[in-house]
């Protein structure tokens, strides 16, 4: 599975530097179903999704619905297990992030993300700061 960083470009801050892209239909529908809880740093991208569930998960996890170009169009923090979240028309995917991670990242509405490969930039390539 293809691996990203997403970096908070109306911040200049990473969200998350471990970030699995779930693109195929098998992915999405696994997604983090029996997965141990994220660690700081890891999240799942789905890709195309526009809704999420947390049916059979055991803890919370942070939502970001972004559109096509980016932009945060809805963030759930701490959606617990047993969760239906909403159906976002126009988000293009959904970021899953450990719970607390967006907060403390200070993603909002409107902020711009971006998704950068880790085989393109290491750890040291990116002039941003972490948050949190």
């Amino acid at each position: 599975m293809k691996t990203v960083r997403v970096v908070n470009v109306s911040r200049g801050t990473i969200v998350a530097d471990r970030v699995q892209v779930a693109d195929t239909w098998a992915g999405r529908l696994r997604g983090l179903l029996g997965r141990p809880a994220l660690a700081p740093g890891q999240g799942l991208l789905l890709t195309p999704c526009r809704a999420v569930h947390t049916f059979g998960m055991r803890y919370p996890i942070d939502v970001v619905y972004a559109a096509r170009d980016g932009r945060v169009v809805l963030v759930r923090y701490r959606m617990g297990p047993g969760r239906l979240g909403p159906w976002v028309r126009t988000a293009a995917w959904v970021l899953e992030l450990a719970a607390g991670t967006a907060e403390a990242a200070g993603v909002v509405d409107g902020d711009r993300l971006a998704l950068v490969p880790t085989e393109d930039c290491p750890p040291s390539c990116a002039p941003v700061s972490r948050s949190g």
